[in-house]
């Protein structure tokens, strides 16, 4: 099995900044792509940025600009750097992993952390 474990949501100004940590552990021979989502209340989860392995990144278009999202390889770990935060971008985040797992080398596996709230206020 892989867990992943989501930290640093909380409330914030608009304006503000937070950073987003994810962690994977677990049955892990290779992580390849690693995302950020979100869902806010009343709507569907959708993708805030993704990486791959080799670092390249794309963005939603509602957040170029104002969040970064980065890993680190050898941590198993992704990052997610929210800069001049708005009410809008209130929900909770989700970290996603597409893992190759020690017990079968031939498919990839997605995962997804248990949530953080990000709650921006006006």
């Amino acid at each position: 099995q892989v867990q992943l474990v989501e930290s640093g949501g909380g409330l914030v100004q608009a304006g503000g900044s937070l950073r987003l940590s994810c962690a994977a552990s677990g049955s892990i021979f290779r992580i390849n792509a690693m995302g950020w989502y979100r869902q806010a209340p009343g709507k569907q989860r959708e993708l805030v940025a993704d990486i791959t392995r080799g670092g390249s990144t794309n963005d939603a278009d509602s957040v170029k600009g104002r969040f970064t999202i980065s890993r680190d390889n050898a941590k198993n770990a992704v990052f997610l750097q929210m800069n001049s935060l708005k009410p809008g971008d209130t929900a909770v985040y989700y970290c996603n992993a597409k893992v190759i797992t020690t017990f079968n080398l031939y498919r990839e596996y997605d995962y997804w952390g248990q949530g953080t709230q990000v709650t921006v206020s006006s």
